[in-house]
């Protein structure tokens, strides 16, 4: 978990009045999946997050994600499908 990690979370760490950390980005860019090849590229996106800040060596390794789903079926949030 974070909390166990201070090297980690420090680099969520922002100056803000209302909140001492950040995960997300306030102002997403929200994009039409108008096909099923622009999902996926967006999935994969989504999926390679977690590596490019350094929290895992591979997407299916982030738990916090339904990467290791689609690499392997295993459900452990038991709320996805493949629909």
């Amino acid at each position: 978990m974070l909390k166990n990690n201070p090297l980690v979370i420090e680099k969520f760490k922002v100056d803000a009045a209302d909140r001492e950390y950040q995960f997300w980005e306030r102002n997403p860019l929200g994009i039409e999946l108008y096909s099923s090849h622009v999902f996926m590229q967006k999935l994969e996106y989504i999926h390679w997050n977690p590596i490019k800040a350094g929290l895992c060596n591979l997407p299916e390794e982030y738990y916090f994600f339904s990467t290791k789903f689609y690499h392997t079926g295993i459900n452990e949030f038991e709320m996805l499908t493949h629909c």
